[in-house]
C-alpha cells in the first residue's frame, strides 16, 4: 500500500486532500496540531472507505514531535507522497506586525514545513511527490497578511530549488497557491464581503477544498511526471502573475 502524508490534514483544504489521496489509494497518516475531534471523523471516513488511516498529533514547530513521524511504521516503510499544508494566518496590519508576531508566523509555515521534509526526506521513495500548499498571496502580498504572505513566499522559492536540486532524480515537488478558498480563514466573512469576494473572482465563486484537493491530485500523479518546480495558482482567475 502506498503512503501519504499530509500536514494539517484533518481540516479544510488538508482534509480535503486526506479524502481524495485516500480515493487514489494512498493509504493517509495526516498530521494536527490543536484539536484531535476533525482529524479523528477524517481518518473514520477513510477508513469507512476501506483505505486505512491514522492521525498523528504534532505540532511542526517542536523538532522532537516531527522526530517521532520518522519513527510511524508507514514512514519507515517508505513514503510516496508527502504534502505541506499546514500554517497559520492571522491578520495584522503590515504597518503593525511586530517581530514576535513574525517569529511565529514563519517558525509554522516555512522552518516547520523545513523540520517536517528534513526529518523524513531518508524515507522518500525514488520517486516521492512532494506538494506544498502556498498561497496567491506569496507572490502578491496582502497589507493584512505581510508576515504570512512572507512565509509562502519562502515556502516557494525553498520548493523551486529543491526541485533544481534533485536533479536526476525522479523526486518532483511542485507548489499549489490557492486564492479564495471556503475555509476558515474566510469563515468570518460578513454576508457583503464574502458577495464582494466573489465579484473579484472572473469565475465569480469562492474556491472549495476540492478544488485544490484535485490539483495536488494531479501533481503526485503519473500524468504530471514532466512537472517540477512550478507554482500552480488555483484562484478562478483572481490573480494572473
Amino acid at each position: 500500500m502506498r503512503t501519504a502524508i499530509v500536514t494539517g490534514g484533518g481540516r479544510g483544504i488538508g482534509a480535503a486532500i486526506s479524502r481524495r489521496l485516500a480515493s487514489d489509494g494512498y493509504r493517509i497518516l495526516l498530521t494536527y496540531c490543536n484539536s484531535s475531534k476533525p482529524a479523528e471523523m477524517v481518518v473514520d471516513e477513510i477508513r469507512d472507505s476501506g483505505i486505512d488511516s491514522v492521525a498523528v498529533n504534532c505540532d511542526v514547530t517542536d523538532p522532537r514531535e516531527v522526530a517521532l513521524l520518522a519513527t510511524h511504521p508507514w514512514v519507515i516503510a517508505g513514503v510516496e507522497v508527502l504534502v505541506i499544508n499546514h500554517g497559520r494566518y492571522d491578520r495584522v496590519d503590515a504597518q503593525e506586525l511586530d517581530f514576535e508576531h513574525l517569529r511565529r508566523t514563519m517558525s509554522t509555515n516555512f522552518e516547520g514545513a523545513f523540520l517536517v521534509w528534513d526529518t523524513i526526506k531518508n524515507s522518500l521513495t525514488d520517486d516521492a511527490r512532494i506538494c506544498v500548499i502556498g498561497s496567491q498571496l506569496g507572490t502578491r502580498g496582502s497589507p493584512q497578511g505581510a508576515d504570512y504572505s512572507a512565509s509562502k513566499a519562502a515556502l516557494a522559492v525553498w520548493a523551486r530549488s529543491l526541485a533544481q536540486s534533485f536533479g536526476t532524480s525522479r523526486k518532483r515537488i511542485n507548489i499549489v497557491a490557492p486564492g479564495f478558498v471556503d475555509t476558515d480563514i474566510l469563515a468570518g466573512d460578513s454576508a457583503e464581503k464574502r458577495a464582494a469576494r466573489i465579484q473579484e473572482v472572473p469565475l465569480k465563486r469562492i474556491g472549495t477544498p476540492d478544488d485544490i484537493a484535485g490539483t495536488v491530485s494531479f501533481l503526485v500523479s503519473e500524468d504530471s511526471k514532466y512537472i517540477t518546480g512550478t507554482v500552480i495558482h488555483v484562484n478562478g482567475g483572481l490573480y494572473l502573475p
